[in-house]
């Protein structure tokens, strides 16, 4: 699970709304998704059907609509700074996205017929896929421009949203991040393990990249030590996507579980170069 494309062309909502519910911190499965939405390959999933399996994970599929693109942008923009994910119904309504964040004047969002998923666009850009045309019934030459926005709106108060700026977005568009796209849920699951997201009452934490930039060096060489022999440049590439997603949460680590963590990490880490490279055989000189 995690950022890439759907396998079809009919699972464009489901995937919508597990990008949607990632943000929130909320791991989800595209064909659960798709199970309880009642999704098919005929029918697609329209927004009621996405609000019923928004349900079951304790969350709301708002609608609102606007006539106006102004309005719709502000609209939009409202719902990013209160960490609400937005899902948009594009392309005359035949497509389903996933907006996440706002920067500079750019609209970063996730659109899983894409490749690379994570999109940037400026609002022109969004504004021409996210209109659409019905006709009015007073003049069969006269149509009114509809704006639909969806935002995901939880029920519960979220341990941590997360944060998609601009340079995240490049740095996974870049082809050579691909599969670390398609492994975000697994990054963000094994940091939840050890980790906690900040909150308000966090006191004398450290940020889980802090904790790496620190002791980075440390974690290499038992790697190097335990697994026999690693890539370097590959694990300094998984710390680095590491790095990425706790900065994307705010993950922290109490300062008293500090060496715990540690070794949380470690031990995740020397699975990951197990399973990767296999064991290699250390021989005494």
């Amino acid at each position: 699970m995690g950022l890439y494309p759907q396998p079809n062309n009919w699972q464009c909502g489901p995937f919508a709304l597990k990008h949607a519910l990632i943000m929130l911190g909320i791991v989800a499965d595209e064909n659960r998704v798709s199970r309880l939405a009642g999704a098919s390959w005929w029918a697609g999933a329209d927004e009621i059907k996405l609000g019923r399996a928004a349900k079951a994970y304790d969350c709301e599929l708002k609608m609102v609509r606007r006539k106006n693109s102004l309005r719709a942008r502000r609209e939009l923009l409202l719902a990013l700074r209160r960490g609400h994910p937005c899902l948009l119904c594009v392309e005359n309504w035949n497509h389903w996205v996933t907006v996440v964040g706002a920067e500079k004047g750019k609209l970063i969002y996730v659109d899983s017929r894409k490749h690379p998923v994570v999109r940037v666009a400026t609002w022109p850009q969004l504004r021409r896929k996210w209109q659409y045309l019905e006709r009015n019934g007073r003049s069969r030459r006269q149509r009114d421009t509809l704006f639909d926005l969806h935002p995901v709106i939880p029920s519960f108060r979220v341990k941590t949203k997360a944060r998609f700026s601009l340079n995240r977005a490049r740095y996974l568009r870049r082809p050579e991040n691909r599969q670390f796209a398609s492994q975000w849920n697994e990054y963000f699951d094994d940091l939840s393990a050890i980790c906690k997201p900040r909150t308000p009452q966090s006191r004398k934490v450290i940020p889980v990249g802090e904790l790496l930039r620190r002791h980075g060096t440390m974690i290499r060489s038992e790697i190097d030590y335990w697994h026999g022999n690693i890539d370097k440049k590959k694990i300094e590439k998984v710390m680095k996507n590491l790095r990425i997603v706790a900065e994307t949460y705010d993950f922290v680590v109490p300062m008293d579980q500090e060496k715990r963590a540690i070794a949380g990490l470690t031990a995740s880490l020397t699975l990951w170069a197990a399973g990767a490279s296999g064991i290699a055989r250390r021989t005494s000189k």
